[in-house]
């Protein structure tokens, strides 16, 4: 009976948790805001764009605010919008955010735009580093999903960790070492929806398997999503948060099926195709009712570049930290991603 009665639980703590967390800001009422910048602001031509306390605010674009930065912020509110808006003040945030930025600034020295502020997405989520207009171009692709903080980001990861790490320790020692860096890894990439998403659903997946027990992962799936709105209600209508589970129940429900279906295609480009069809179908209605489009194009589009982004993720990582410490040998490991960031880059602008 307790597992068919924790349901209407947790939409009642949901509701409970939205009333006493709704803004009861009014028209007019002068605000001052001060918070620390858990994810990376929108960039515009002219503006930078964050959304706090459930308020959309454009800042100037100097100073620059990043994720990890304190901030000061004082407006007048208009319809959930911040007005007339004063920085009164920005503070450098904690060491991993200055880590974090002092790697994304050695990606700008040495790449041209798009390219460097991709791998700035791809490896640390910092969509904030990508050229409006060419981020643009990612969602009308259907490849912003790899371009800026997304759950792909967690999963390749945890596999990349977990090849490597269970070369060298038993699965029972290991399992502890990589949620450990799955943490951490939200802690470099920023807290956005989608991550919190996935790093929550692989943890208790491997905590699972290190207990012996088996969970089905839809049950992880609604859990994940009901303790994220009871933590943050206003997720529900974030549209990182809506994709982000639309497409992971799209994968669970078609991928296996598309995979028995696409048999006549080679299995290295078969992974990917049909976990693109999955998501594509879980996304299709969220991206027609908020952008008005979809594009029939994307399987193929994520097909040309999805391959990539693992090598992407390993060159970028790799050749940021050490380019830190050595210049030289960091620029030598961007160099030799740069020929996949230019294709990815050129595709998305052909088909965009």
């Amino acid at each position: 009976m307790s597992r068919y009665i924790i349901w209407p639980v947790l939409v009642l703590l949901i509701f409970v948790r939205f009333l006493s967390l709704r803004p009861t800001f009014r028209n007019g009422d002068r605000l001052r805001i001060s918070t620390t910048i858990y994810t990376d602001p929108l960039i515009f031509p002219g503006s930078q764009f964050l959304k706090i306390s459930g308020l959309k605010i454009y800042l100037p674009k100097i100073p620059e605010i990043s994720y990890g930065d304190k901030v000061v912020i004082e407006g007048v509110n208009k319809n959930g919008t911040l007005q007339n808006v004063k920085i009164i003040s920005v503070k450098n945030g904690s060491a991993i955010s200055f880590f974090r930025n002092k790697i994304i600034g050695f990606y700008q020295r040495v790449l041209p735009q798009p390219e460097s502020g991709l791998l700035s997405g791809i490896v640390l989520g910092a969509k904030g580093q990508i050229p409006s207009d060419f981020y643009d171009k990612t969602k009308i692709t259907g490849v912003a999903h790899v371009v800026v903080a997304s759950g792909t980001n967690v999963t390749f990861v945890i596999s990349f960790l977990s090849g490597v790490v269970f070369l060298f320790l038993s699965r029972k020692k290991a399992i502890p070492f990589v949620i450990f860096s799955i943490i951490l890894y939200l802690f470099i990439s920023g807290f956005e929806p989608p991550l919190i998403r996935a790093a929550i659903m692989s943890s208790i997946l491997f905590l699972g398997q290190e207990l012996g027990k088996l969970i089905s992962p839809w049950r992880i799936l609604f859990l994940t999503a009901g303790a994220m709105l009871i933590f943050s209600p206003e997720w529900i209508g974030d549209v990182g948060f809506q994709l982000s589970f639309a497409s992971t129940a799209g994968i669970m429900f078609f991928g296996n099926r598309f995979n028995k279906l696409l048999k006549f295609i080679p299995n290295v480009f078969r992974q990917d195709l049909s976990t693109t069809l999955g998501a594509q179908i879980g996304v299709a209605p969220f991206l027609f009712v908020t952008f008005g489009q979809f594009n029939p194009f994307s399987p193929l589009i994520n097909l040309l570049v999805l391959w990539m982004v693992p090598l992407l993720m390993i060159i970028g990582s790799i050749g940021g930290i050490v380019g830190l410490v050595v210049p030289g040998l960091g620029k030598l490991f961007l160099y030799l991603g740069y020929p996949m960031l230019w294709w990815f880059t050129h595709v998305v602008e052909f088909f965009g």
